[in-house]
């Protein structure tokens, strides 16, 4: 037998699992953090060559100098961005995707794939109390999920209409929605049209209405479960009316917040998502899997079929069946699906359900300690997991010191959280997505930043 060009790699499999069966169960470090390329290029060496280095030396690399140069997403203090936690089950049904090598576009080479992909979207459509003509696919995160429930509405509209207005197209949204929206826009060559907020920051119908009856070429709205800075949860109910009364589609990007709809402390905050078009949400964000695990779902996903599907004379041709590139951009799927489709299944539902409500208490417990601190401030009322909050320093500028306190936390390596500006007004904004953090940390997180932010203004 001719000898592969890669040579016995039994062993490296070995190593790596076991690496990985070690990563998972370790305590993991939120001081780790970013060094400058240069130190990196000294510390790993000239790691590609002709001849290579190993597979044990470049696992080595990978051991001792790039992990140890990222921050730790799972780790509790890692209360920055929107981290990613995800279950220890989740992360092992994602090797098990890997060593697997499936591919989930087409139902001949990947029937088993699809399958559990699609009992996967059904939870979630139950979760949105949705038809059972809804539909989806998985896909890499939030942004490919809003950018491809918008061309399948440009698409309907299109269909609809039979022409583009003589303004060109437009979507609708708040100035809060998701910068990947107006990426979006870039790529369809749409305008973007911002509504005013209400006072809580929401876009609401009221607001909604009369910008649809000024701009004809709207064909989408887009509505938030979460908003990335402040966790704001538009007013879903009187902007799904103004849709409907004004025939748009609209499309609810939920990648962060849309899981907390299935807590009953939250589902309020969701009535009227039941009447969306579309919605995208992020696994890997609030549903405890790796990345990435991005989810798009349409109200009717003949929709989506008649925005994506192509007839190409490789792809076979079989009554009865599913081939899911016809419902997206991407054709190359992997089987994104199965670590949340066996997480559910290994965890059920309810401990999910639990999980995120889990966040959203410590979440009223952080909001609970600012309020009855004398040198912190709320800034928002937290409606899920994100509290934005600032502290007021005895003199000089707010701002300049809530930036350095920022930064002043991140070096300090106890936590890590990043800084915000909401409402005009620089802050910190912790946010919780993982059912590792307990309230003793999130009591820490308040604990630490009076603590830093006295010394600071010591200096």
């Amino acid at each position: 037998m001719t000898e592969s060009a890669w040579g016995d790699e039994t062993g490296i499999a070995r190593l790596v699992v076991d690496w990985a069966a070690k990563r998972v169960v370790r305590h993991s470090d939120p001081k780790t953090s970013a060094r400058d390329p240069e130190q990196l290029r000294a510390a790993a060496g000239a790691t590609i060559t002709a001849g290579g280095i190993g597979a044990a030396a470049a696992l080595d690399v990978f051991d001792r100098v790039l992990t140890p140069a990222t921050r730790a997403q799972d780790d509790p203090m890692n209360l920055a961005y929107i981290p990613a936690a995800p279950t220890q089950a989740a992360i092992a049904f994602d090797l098990a995707t890997s060593a697997a090598n499936i591919f989930a576009g087409m139902w001949e080479v990947g029937a088993g794939a699809i399958f559990a992909e699609n009992e996967a979207l059904a939870w979630i459509r139950d979760l949105l109390s949705w038809p059972s003509t809804a539909g989806g696919t998985f896909v890499s995160g939030g942004t490919a999920g809003n950018l491809s429930a918008l061309h399948a509405a440009r698409s309907a509209a299109w269909a609809a209409r039979g022409a583009r207005p003589t303004g060109g197209w437009a979507i609708a949204c708040s100035q809060s929605a998701h910068s990947s929206i107006r990426s979006a826009a870039r790529v369809l060559d749409v305008e973007v049209v911002e509504v005013p907020p209400d006072e809580s920051g929401r876009l609401t119908g009221e607001q909604l209405g009369p910008v649809l009856d000024d701009v004809p070429g709207i064909f989408a709205v887009v509505a938030t479960a979460g908003t990335t800075n402040a966790g704001i949860v538009d007013d879903l109910a009187s902007t799904a009316a103004a849709c409907r009364d004004h025939g748009v589609w609209l499309h609810v990007d939920g990648a962060y917040g849309l899981p907390a709809a299935a807590t009953p402390s939250a589902r309020g905050l969701f009535d009227g998502l039941e009447l969306a078009d579309s919605a995208a949400l992020d696994g890997h964000k609030w549903l405890f899997v790796p990345k990435a695990c991005g989810v798009l779902l349409v109200r009717n996903r003949a929709d989506l079929e008649a925005a994506f599907s192509h007839d190409a004379p490789y792809i076979p041709d079989i009554d009865l069946v599913e081939h899911p590139v016809d419902w997206t951009l991407e054709y190359s799927r992997p089987f994104r699906a199965l670590k949340l489709w066996l997480a559910l299944r290994a965890h059920g539902a309810s401990a999910f359900r639990d999980a995120i409500e889990h966040d959203l208490e410590l979440a009223r417990v952080v909001a609970e300690r600012v309020r009855a601190a004398d040198d912190l401030e709320l800034l928002v009322e937290p409606a899920l997991s994100i509290v934005p909050f600032r502290r007021i320093p005895s003199r000089g500028d707010v701002d300049e010191h809530n930036r350095r306190l920022v930064r002043a936390l991140q070096e300090d390596g106890r936590l890590y959280v990043t800084g915000a500006v909401v409402d005009g007004q620089w802050c910190l904004r912790p946010c919780i997505v993982n059912f590792r953090t307990t309230v003793e940390d999130v009591h820490a997180l308040v604990d630490i930043t009076r603590e830093v932010g006295r010394r600071i203004e010591a200096e």
